[in-house]
């Protein structure tokens, strides 16, 4: 379980260097403001983490048994606007980013966002981070929920998600915008 903390109350809006003074061990995000604040993943985020990567990077980044043309990363720090957000993974269609920036972080908007949910992160997650993608016009989100052994798989279409699929347990599954590629579940739980 990861404990989300808003670090502290300030009478402005958090700022970068606010994020900095931060230790290392924490992942730390400013959404909307607000300084966020979680340690690192507990083993079951951790396990799905590795999966998913493995999953979905041998066929889309590397090109593996899949189309290639993606730039998947994990965990990367996204600016957007005044938010600065650290999706689990992000993936780049290399026509839209041909190669990564030389700096520590993204300045440009995501094609596709996995958010692997935990419980102390589930509502920052499914409600405000998922309001920056979309203003951002950021165009799939995964949810996944390791407990629950569940992925929602989501679609920006005017300005607001819609789900698209859910799926749970050890489905075999064909996840947009993946869906060359079969994804089964059960890869991605710890049991």
């Amino acid at each position: 379980m990861r404990a989300v903390a808003r670090v502290p109350p300030f009478d402005r809006p958090a700022t970068y260097e606010d994020l900095l003074e931060l230790p290392e061990n924490v992942v730390a995000e400013i959404v909307d403001g607000e300084l966020h604040a979680s340690p690192r993943p507990a083993p079951r985020h951790a396990v799905a983490e590795v999966a998913i990567g493995a999953l979905i990077a041998t066929p889309f980044h590397f090109g593996r048994g899949g189309p290639g043309g993606w730039w998947i990363l994990p965990e990367p720090e996204i600016h957007l606007a005044a938010d600065v957000v650290v999706p689990d993974f992000a993936g780049w269609r290399r026509t839209r980013m041909p190669s990564p920036p030389e700096t520590a972080y993204f300045g440009l908007a995501p094609d596709w966002v996995c958010e692997i949910i935990s419980p102390s992160t589930a509502s920052l997650d499914r409600t405000r981070k998922l309001a920056v993608y979309a203003r951002e016009g950021v165009l799939h989100a995964w949810l996944v929920d390791p407990v629950a052994r569940t992925l929602e798989v989501l679609r920006l279409e005017a300005g607001r998600w819609v789900i698209v699929s859910s799926h749970e347990g050890q489905e075999t599954v064909r996840a947009e915008p993946f869906g060359e590629v079969e994804l089964t579940l059960s890869d991605i739980w710890v049991d």
